[in-house]
């Protein structure tokens, strides 16, 4: 273990605080705007949509999918914390859409030494297809009132374009 793996982040975060703003901050979503989309880190959720800290709810995973997880955030982000609005964001360029099961299973096995052809990686065979599947799968949720916004829409990693496509 490195003990010092962490120290330019840490120095980092104690500038961040040094004029840190939101101390108090009750929490909810300003905008009532909930945002699920994926980990890539070219994906800057708040500021795509002219969003600061504070103003949403983001939840993120591999391949930007409305997963069980994600239901949950948004069935609490609806009745709890004024999310009035939600995004469901894929991107272009994602490797979720763009390898195959066999492929990632191949490139993991080989980068972490040791057989991942049991781990599922839930790739996306049609993200179009999949987009729809999801955001049916919230507008469709028992717990999502019928007053929340729901649409689909894919983001451009190279031009920083949305497009709705739900």
């Amino acid at each position: 273990m490195n003990d010092d793996a962490f120290d330019d982040l840490i120095a980092a975060n104690r500038a961040f605080a040094d004029d840190f703003a939101l101390g108090g901050f009750d929490g909810v979503a300003h905008a009532g705007v909930a945002i699920v989309t994926c980990m890539d880190s070219r994906i800057d959720p708040l500021r795509l949509v002219g969003l600061q800290p504070g103003d949403a709810k983001i939840f993120r995973n591999p391949g930007g999918r409305v997963t069980e997880a994600a239901l949950e955030a948004l069935v609490l982000g609806a009745h709890l914390l004024n999310v009035q609005r939600i995004l469901v964001v894929p991107h272009t360029r994602c490797a979720m859409a763009s390898a195959t099961e066999a492929e990632l299973r191949e490139r993991i096995s080989a980068s972490a030494g040791t057989d991942a052809t049991w781990h599922r990686f839930h790739v996306v065979d049609d993200q179009d297809a999949a987009l729809r599947e999801d955001v049916q799968r919230v507008r469709t949720h028992p717990l999502i009132p019928d007053t929340v916004s729901v649409g689909g829409f894919i983001y451009d990693v190279d031009t920083g374009l949305l497009e709705r496509r739900v």
